[in-house]
């Protein structure tokens, strides 16, 4: 018993030693996901920064694969120096919810460092279809239930989350059509071979300059300055209505407190820089910027949330 008090007491003492010293080397990002991904961008995004406010190197290693279990289990198993964080979006609080078998937990096995960004999605229409607001849309819904049909990148992703969301929300019944990422969602909408879509603001947005697909309603709870003249759902009537992609970063559980205050801090201050605010702009992201205690305490709501929506719906990744 004395030794164990002994090290733990050793351990304790160490730890402010060791953040004092920290950084001494470069820090490793994973991205649990292929290069041209939002986190993959996000990721580029913000480790010069990040590492300027550090005075080290922040270097991004893709590990994908699995949906980002891949990625996200070698950060979970990575030492807690430091010296590995993590940078990933939906897929860290629904994989839980979506594989049988999981070898990592998303509130066990992190140590929140912040949020990064959040960015909506946006209800779109193709020309063929009718409706030019919400209200209109949900009218053609509930007059011929079954014969509207929405796109999603695929089971399991946020295409496909907001369109169940929007039909539990307004008592709709519409046929999802998943496809294999979001690209050909967006290119089956354009051409109408299905009546709406949910894909993200920056994809949507040029279509929607360009007048081939008709934006209804954005789904967070504030308007988009991109898109001031859309209304959110909840403007267009559908109460309680929210949902938008967001990007957390996290270390392995067990990293001191002393360096996730410093991580915190480092990356409020990129996030901060007209650099980054002007990059985020243009990817249709906004900084969000948190504490490790307001990220956790959002994570683990965002837990509870997407647990309750795929067992009800039944959605499953296997």
């Amino acid at each position: 018993m004395s030794r164990l008090l002994a090290a733990v007491l050793a351990l304790a003492l160490s730890c402010p030693a060791a953040a004092q010293t920290w950084p001494s080397q470069p820090i490793r990002m994973i991205a649990p996901f292929p290069p041209g991904g939002s986190v993959d961008i996000t990721a580029r995004l913000i480790a010069e920064p990040l590492g300027a406010q550090l005075g080290t190197r922040v270097v991004i290693e893709n590990r994908s694969g699995a949906s980002g279990n891949i990625g996200m289990e070698a950060a979970a198993r990575a030492a807690p120096d430091g010296y590995t964080i993590v940078l990933n979006t939906i897929p860290l609080v629904t994989n839980q919810s979506l594989f049988e078998k999981l070898t990592w937990d998303p509130i066990r096995d992190f140590a929140p460092i912040g949020m990064v960004a959040t960015s909506p999605h946006v209800l779109v229409v193709p020309s063929k279809v009718a409706a030019k607001t919400v209200d209109d849309l949900i009218k053609l819904a509930k007059a011929s239930p079954g014969k509207l049909s929405y796109a999603s990148a695929g089971v399991g992703t946020t295409f496909h989350f907001c369109g169940e969301m929007f039909k539990d929300a307004t008592g709709t019944f519409i046929v999802h059509i998943p496809y294999r990422g979001g690209g050909p969602a967006v290119v089956d909408t354009l051409s109408g071979q299905v009546d709406m879509s949910f894909p993200t603001l920056s994809a949507a947005l040029p279509h929607v300059k360009a007048g081939t697909l008709r934006a209804l309603a954005v789904t967070d709870v504030a308007r988009s300055s991109l898109l001031p003249g859309v209304p959110t759902l909840r403007e267009a009537g559908v109460k309680d209505f929210q949902f938008s992609q967001w990007l957390a970063l996290l270390a392995p559980a067990g990293t001191p407190p002393a360096i996730i205050a410093r991580l915190n801090a480092a990356l409020a201050g990129a996030l901060k820089t007209p650099d980054v605010r002007e990059k985020f702009q243009a990817q249709a992201f906004e900084a969000f910027i948190t504490t490790p205690d307001e990220a956790g305490r959002f994570i683990a709501g965002e837990v509870q949330r997407y647990s309750k929506l795929i067992k009800a719906k039944g959605i499953t990744a296997n």
